[in-house]
């Protein structure tokens, strides 16, 4: 065989093995002298749930989000860290649909979908959910009446039937374990007389029950005990799973010794700074944030 169609064929050979790795084909021997290939993947496309890009925000004329850039993939936890007063809880607020803020520049994309043209209602529908660092009271509500009602909401938007009253109370028992929550407990009114604990703890079981496809939950850990903190923890991490995304918004590395981060972003002066592996929150434990200035 002369040498230069064997140096052809072994490299016939040799893109044939990196088609099989990477699901990409076909070649074509053109001549003699040439080898022609061309790339065809079928491998799946990589779909980013959120997609924040250039974001600027503002309030009364005060800019606090100053070019934010941020993707989220489905199946992954991100972590946002940063000093008080950095825009955090701003950021979550925006996503959430709060009117109190203008943004000025820049776009979020949800599932494809430009998420600064839907309603507040409509993001919670299309699998947004928000839990705060100071959940509201709601007197007079009560938990089983207010989550029937949210579930059967997002049912409807989904074209689904409602639960049965029997299917929303078996429901409710499988759920209320994933946080250790009491009957007694979501038979009182939303919040109302709830310790701090409790408060959160009711947030994560809202959170098991409606199933969202992003969680994003500002300062879970704010006010908890250290056995209050592992419940929660607990529950956010038996609700993971490869279809869905979370986004934990924190000062303290404690919660991600919990809840640990495939990406931990640092959000300084209404910029994401850095961003790195888990090891960064010890960084930031370690050093503080003033040398990222």
């Amino acid at each position: 065989m002369p040498k230069k169609i064997g140096r052809i064929i072994n490299g016939l050979a040799f893109f044939q093995v990196v088609a099989i790795i990477t699901n990409l084909s076909t070649f074509f021997w053109l001549g003699k002298n040439t080898l022609f290939f061309t790339f065809c993947t079928f491998a799946p496309k990589i779909f980013t749930m959120l997609r924040i890009e250039n974001l600027h925000v503002s309030i009364k004329g005060k800019e606090i989000l100053k070019g934010v850039n941020l993707h989220v993939q489905k199946g992954e936890v991100h972590a946002i860290m940063g000093p008080n007063g950095t825009g955090k809880s701003t950021l979550a607020s925006v996503i959430a649909g709060k009117d109190l803020f203008d943004v000025t520049e820049g776009q979020i994309i949800y599932k494809e979908k430009n998420l600064l043209d839907l309603s507040i209602e409509d993001r919670a529908r299309e699998g947004i959910f928000i839990g705060f660092q100071y959940p509201v009271e709601i007197p007079g509500v009560s938990i089983n009446n207010f989550m029937r009602t949210a579930l059967n909401e997002i049912r409807q938007y989904k074209k689904l039937p409602p639960l049965t009253a029997s299917q929303f109370i078996t429901l409710m028992e499988e759920k209320r374990k994933v946080v250790e929550l009491t009957s007694k407990l979501s038979d009182r009114s939303v919040n109302e007389g709830f310790s701090g604990g409790e408060k959160k703890r009711n947030e994560i079981f809202q959170m098991a029950v409606l199933e969202p496809e992003l969680a994003i939950l500002d300062e879970t850990d704010s006010g908890l005990d250290i056995d209050a903190l592992r419940i929660v923890a607990n529950g956010v991490n038996q609700l993971k799973s490869k279809d869905n995304a979370t986004v934990v918004i924190t000062h303290y590395q404690r919660l991600l010794d919990y809840i640990v981060p495939d990406v931990v972003h640092v959000l300084f002066d209404g910029k994401i700074v850095k961003s790195g592996p888990k090891e960064l929150a010890l960084e930031l434990e370690e050093k503080g944030y003033d040398w990222l200035k």
